[in-house]
């Protein structure tokens, strides 16, 4: 009961909030962050084209010894707004997490504010933590694997389309990085009575199921080597977020 009532509380449901918003004035206070984040997104792939070139050769230095190719007119000139446009979504996301912050702001306590502003700065370096993972440790073998397949030696000479190979990294990155956030999630959702570290404990052995599948779902191979190498730190994540979570409870009544 109540981690329920704290998931209701967080969403705003159940208690009087700072303004009295009609279901218009919500979409309305939607619209405006959402074409805030859009117009900080567009600002921020605006500057990226500057250092596109970098940016470009940073995406693909992982691929050692790979020669890509590209079969269509315009396809050069589209990935490389792509990598501008995942390069400007990475530089907005203060931006991004400002607006989001604001638009959960009334439907919060002052104390879940002050442990929302508190995890800010974390939520930041926990995603580049997740994205540094995926580019140093993950990228050069899951790469390895997938062009030099043992299988297909010798069969057929590897010519990796450049979007292809673009789309993939720029997946890994994000989807890795939003991964990584998992223990200040906890720790917050803790502070607001939604789980408990007890909670949490009990739900190991699913949580361990359910890394494994992510990374199924997630990594771009089959094989097991690379699933297992994405499945761990999520597991380790988990572990993670259970003792934030009991330091989250420090000082806080015990759930019955």
């Amino acid at each position: 009961m109540r981690r329920f009532l704290g998931i209701l509380r967080f969403l705003g449901i159940g208690r009087k909030k700072e303004r009295d918003l009609t279901l218009r004035g919500h979409l309305e206070e939607l619209r405006e962050r959402l074409i805030k984040s859009i117009l900080a997104v567009v600002a921020a792939t605006g500057i990226s084209f500057v250092f596109a070139k970098r940016i470009f050769e940073f995406f693909t230095s992982r691929a050692e010894d790979v020669d890509f190719v590209y079969i269509e007119v315009t396809e050069m000139v589209g990935v490389y707004m792509k990598v501008c446009l995942y390069a400007g979504v990475v530089l907005a996301l203060p931006v991004i997490i400002y607006q989001f912050v604001m638009f959960v702001h009334p439907a919060l306590t002052r104390s879940e504010r002050r442990y929302l502003y508190a995890l800010l700065p974390g939520v930041l370096l926990f995603f580049f933590a997740g994205a540094a993972f995926t580019y140093y440790v993950f990228l050069p073998p899951a790469l390895k694997f997938l062009i030099d397949f043992p299988l297909t030696s010798g069969v057929a000479e590897p010519e990796i389309r450049i979007g292809n190979y673009v789309s993939v990294v720029a997946r890994l990155l994000l989807v890795m990085g939003l991964i990584f956030e998992l223990p200040l999630v906890l720790y917050f959702l803790t502070k607001i009575g939604v789980v408990t570290p007890e909670w949490l404990a009990k739900w190991r052995r699913f949580a361990v199921v359910g890394a494994f599948v992510v990374a199924a779902i997630v990594t771009p191979t089959f094989d097991p080597v690379n699933q297992t190498i994405v499945a761990i730190p999520m597991i380790l994540l988990y572990e993670v977020g259970i003792l934030l979570s009991k330091l989250a409870r420090r000082g806080q009544p015990a759930a019955t």
